[in-house]
């Protein structure tokens, strides 16, 4: 997968590749990806709404992973009109990308989308933590008009770590735009990354002073293979600490354990929003008894949507799903003042065979581990088909 990922020979591009393009598709593309046209897009969609996903999270799946040398090469310089009109055509492509992935959706979904999609423009203001470009900013203004127009949120997904800063400073900069009511721009927070708590509660003061909604995407995280190991945790114990004491944090409202305000005695907490992106079925019951216990208590609430990437922990998801089936049954004669009715939602990408590589070499990446996964999904699918057998005696 890193092979193909990363090759510039023709060979093994898959869109030129025949052989190598059906054998990926119906294997690595069909687990992870929707499609690679609008209609096989819509069925994918339509599939996953009729097994009881509330809604998707659907992205384009073009995307830069930098290795040491590209990342120094972007700031070789080159011919001035040459450059230019490089930028504007990459710019104008990924615009169009993600306005077509957003038409793809419908009202209640998110679409995912990566600022390194746009090109090397994106990529060398980024490593530079410098201001997007007046093209660039005009896109993304374009790209946020026209989901505020299908009500549809927009998740900026994290990167590699060179690249996060100016990621952060670019979705703060179109979230005090577009948040002024609800969440339209969130931006993504991974626990797996020692800088996350403080770098959060940095963002949440700016919401507060601001007078904006932060929308919080949270994950563990998605690039160990591309960053420096220094930058994490060193356990996963820790991540999954990281991870569950902000998820807390935010679903209460206040600061605590783990997240701590940017001014010690300042606890004003601004409106949140949140998407809790994990496969860790413990992390998905802990946030699930906490919103029933405020729904009983009648303790305030904020937006949460559930979150699994399509193709992978699909027992969590459907055990969300479950749950809010059972809680909406017409003959449920119990009374539900006091529980959640949750809302389960898979991530999922799409586009041509050669633009997904580099997604799908993540998905391996994170696969590695699958094994632990995979004993807790055997389980689940043992108890359900005992379940069902069970029924078909009676």
């Amino acid at each position: 997968m890193t092979f193909l990922a990363h090759t510039k020979s023709p060979l093994f591009n898959p869109d030129r590749n025949p052989i190598l393009h059906s054998l990926l598709k119906r294997t690595f593309y069909a687990q992870f990806c929707a499609g690679e046209t609008p209609s096989e897009v819509r069925s994918t969609i339509a599939s996953l709404k009729n097994s009881g996903f509330k809604g998707v999270i659907l992205g384009h799946a073009k995307e830069v992973v930098l290795s040491k040398e590209e990342a120094d090469g972007l700031d070789v310089p080159k011919n001035a009109a040459e450059q230019a009109q490089i930028d504007a055509e990459e710019i104008a492509t990924w615009r169009q990308n993600t306005i077509d992935t957003v038409d793809l959706t419908q009202k209640g979904d998110f679409v995912a989308l990566k600022f390194t999609g746009a090109g090397r423009q994106a990529l060398r203001h980024l490593k530079a933590t410098i201001a997007c470009s007046a093209e660039f900013e005009e896109a993304v203004h374009d790209i946020c008009q026209r989901a505020q127009e299908k009500g549809v949120g927009l998740l900026f997904d994290a990167e590699q770590a060179s690249l996060q800063q100016g990621i952060d400073n670019w979705t703060m900069y179109f979230a005090k735009r577009y948040n002024r009511e609800r969440a339209l721009v969130y931006g993504t927070y991974q626990a797996y990354a020692k800088r996350t708590p403080k770098n959060l509660a940095s963002h949440l003061e700016l919401a507060r002073r601001e007078g904006f909604v932060l929308g919080v995407k949270l994950v563990r995280g998605a690039y160990m293979g591309s960053d420096s190991r220094e930058l994490f945790w060193g356990t996963i114990e820790e991540t999954h600490k990281c991870y569950n004491g902000i998820a807390k944090s935010i679903l209460q409202q206040r600061y605590q354990g783990i997240l701590q305000p940017v001014e010690a005695g300042c606890t004003e907490f601004p409106r949140v929003a949140l998407v809790l992106a994990t496969h860790n079925a413990e992390s998905v019951r802990l946030a699930s008894e906490l919103r029933d216990e405020q729904a009983r208590t009648g303790e305030a609430r904020i937006e949460l949507a559930y979150g699994q990437l399509m193709g992978m922990a699909d027992n969590v998801s459907y055990e969300v799903v479950q749950r809010a089936r059972t809680r909406l049954a017409p003959h449920n004669n119990n009374d539900n003042s006091g529980v959640e009715v949750p809302k389960a939602y898979k991530y999922l990408v799409w586009g041509k065979m050669g633009e997904c590589m580099k997604y799908l070499l993540r998905r391996a990446h994170e696969n590695r581990d699958a094994m632990t996964r995979t004993v807790e999904a055997r389980r689940a699918l043992g108890r359900e088909l005992g379940i069902r057998m069970a029924f078909w005696r009676r």
